[in-house]
């Protein structure tokens, strides 16, 4: 009996691991489409495992941490063989979101994202703060085993973290915006065209801007306030990921705006324009929703306030409050 209980409580933990893992291994595989070579270093400009492992640490719990190590152990057993530096890799990539967790419930972080303190959280702890410790160790590692010339160090790690702070700033929204999702009742058609005509526009946006030869990347920004405002984060955390996918396509194919840039200015353009993007859909989504909380919050006091002045003086409620 001992033995059967035990089981039943070790099968969601690995049933659990094992889920993160594929999923590790499968963004990576989509993340990887779009590499880039920095001083003999395989980096991306946006790396979604990241984003995914944190997003299950937060869900779920730390007990998750191990199918971190696992998918980044199937990754690199498909790029190459296991040394050193592929277990710096594996110590970097997992300690990166577990310190990002813990430090994210230590300052009391809800993953509702419904507080602009949360959005700050996210962005500061949790995508920069936290993913120093990947791109040091990651890149460290594989100087000190001699497969990073020293000096392409800095070039190297400024790219790692880059990528993984990317990976937490797109993905992560996103993942903890799906889980809020609920089919919605009674909603109005023009709210559905409204959603259509939205993901229109990020589409036709994001096309335009990243294929002409002019520099239009600032009218992705518009699009990105318009789905903050209407839908908050469920509607802007999609439209930041499609006009990631299109930036990030334009840059690693060297065409339009990028087109005739250098590799380092190419990625200091990219990483500028996905962070202002991914910045101003999580903080101005998680401003607008604490906004509508505080609203419906004083609409529920007043509601209160008049029932408790039509029960100590009946039919008075109905017009509080009084009119001036």
């Amino acid at each position: 009996m001992v033995r059967t209980g035990e089981v039943r409580r070790l099968a969601p933990v690995v049933l659990g691991n094992l889920v993160l893992a594929a999923c590790y291994y499968g963004a990576a595989k989509v993340g990887l489409l779009e590499q880039v070579v920095i001083a003999g270093a395989v980096v991306t400009p946006l790396w979604p495992p990241t984003g995914i492992a944190l997003s299950f640490l937060l869900l779920l719990g730390l007990w998750t941490w191990p199918g971190i190590a696992l998918g980044t152990l199937l990754v690199l057993s498909t790029l190459t063989r296991l040394d050193l530096a592929g277990i710096g890799v594996i110590a970097g990539n997992t300690l990166a979101p577990v310190c990002a967790c813990l430090m994210l419930r230590r300052v009391g972080f809800r993953t509702e994202l419904d507080r602009l303190r949360d959005g700050v959280a996210l962005v500061v702890l949790g995508a920069f703060a936290a993913m120093v410790i990947s791109a040091t160790l990651g890149s460290g590692s594989q100087v000190l085993t001699g497969a990073l010339p020293p000096g392409g160090f800095w070039r190297t790690w400024a790219s790692w973290w880059a990528g993984d702070a990317m990976g937490v700033l797109v993905v992560t929204p996103l993942l903890l915006a799906c889980r809020l999702v609920r089919l919605p009742r009674d909603v109005h058609l023009y709210r559905w065209v409204e959603a259509a005509a939205l993901l229109a526009a990020a589409v036709a946006v994001s096309l335009v801007s990243t294929r002409s030869s002019l520099s239009l990347l600032f009218l992705m920004f518009p699009v990105i306030v318009w789905a903050a405002l209407r839908f908050q984060l469920v509607g802007a955390a999609p439209c930041v990921l499609v006009m990631s996918v299109f930036a990030i396509s334009g840059a690693t194919g060297r065409y339009g705006p990028f087109a005739g840039r250098s590799l380092l200015e190419t990625m200091i353009n990219l990483q500028a324009l996905n962070a202002s993007a991914a910045l101003t859909a999580l903080l101005l989504s998680a401003i607008v929703t604490e906004q509508n909380a505080i609203r419906h919050r004083i609409e529920q006091l007043c509601q209160e306030l008049a029932e408790v002045v039509d029960r100590l003086a009946p039919g008075e409620g109905r017009h509080w409050p009084p009119e001036r």
